[in-house]
């Protein structure tokens, strides 16, 4: 089986603000022009853009949101990512992993405007992931998560603690 460290260095993956590796590997040349875009939108965006993304060990994937829908899908690695939203007042878990028998699936849908996390279910491991989103991902659309959160969800403390940076 292939390592972590193999994946980083053969796909080119560099540090992503909010934990783990990523490189860009799709940004379309057609654009929906900012007329065409919701009104929380600054600027036209790519119709779509695509990252490899994995994690290792004990980092994670720190909770943020972005204003576009975000498709991760499972590519490889001896760990499923278990991806924790607060989804309409509500805490929700999917695992997005290559064994349905334990639940996993090749492919996790997160709605824009969603506040979510992700870390590996073995810690010991790794996965290695791609995250498609569209409209195209733009660090502008990105937000990272504070203390600030907890105050929205302090029913949820004990899952959003561990998961903010």
């Amino acid at each position: 089986m292939k390592t972590a460290k193999y994946w980083i260095e053969k796909l080119g993956l560099e540090k992503h603000p909010e934990g783990g590796w990523y490189h860009e590997i799709y940004l379309s040349d057609d654009v929906v022009p900012q007329t065409g875009l919701p009104a929380n939108f600054r600027g036209e965006r790519s119709f779509a853009t695509s990252i490899y993304y994995l994690l290792e060990g004990d980092c994670f994937s720190a909770f943020h949101r972005i204003k576009s829908d975000e498709i991760w899908h499972y590519y490889a690695g001896n760990s499923a990512i278990e991806i924790i939203s607060l989804e309409r007042g509500k805490l929700k878990k999917y695992l997005v992993g290559n064994d349905p028998e334990s639940g996993q699936t090749f492919q996790v849908i997160v709605p824009k405007n969603t506040w979510f996390a992700a870390r590996l279910l073995n810690p010991g491991g790794y996965a290695l992931a791609g995250c498609t989103v569209s409209p195209g991902f733009h660090f502008e659309d990105f937000e990272l998560a504070d203390g600030r959160l907890l105050k929205e969800f302090p029913d949820f403390a004990e899952e959003i603690i561990p998961l903010i940076r």
